[in-house]
């Protein structure tokens, strides 16, 4: 069992910088790549960032490219998601979550453990 607990969020103005933390515990936290996913008000769950078991691999979604950038610390056992340049698009609850997957998930059912959410609001 891994427990994922995000913080960070809030709100801010379009244009600016947001850092999303997610600390983990339980499970050896260095067996897992990890993602980040958001689902805004009425719309579905979307894939966000994922980084690999070490950090040496990442992958963004295009709408993310440029802007955010996903990083983990395995001896902190966190991983974190800046966010920059932020777009009231942005807005949404965004979920850290673990997979024990070998390749880069990107889809929601691939992952094993999920936090509750941290919610990121951008003014325009």
């Amino acid at each position: 069992q891994v427990q994922l607990v995000e913080s960070g969020g809030g709100l801010v103005q379009a244009g600016g910088s947001l850092r999303l933390s997610c600390a983990a515990s339980g499970r050896t936290f260095s067996n897992y790549a990890m993602g980040w996913f958001r689902q805004a008000p009425g719309k579905e769950r979307e894939f966000v960032a994922t980084v690999s078991r070490s950090g040496g691999s990442t992958y963004l979604t295009d709408s993310v490219k440029g802007r955010f950038t996903i990083s983990r610390d395995n001896a902190k056992n966190t991983v974190y998601l800046q966010m920059n340049s932020l777009k009231p698009e942005d807005t949404a609850v965004y979920y850290c979550a673990a997979t024990l997957a070998l390749v880069i998930t990107t889809r929601g059912d691939g992952y094993n453990y999920w936090g509750q959410g941290t919610q990121v609001t951008v003014s325009s």
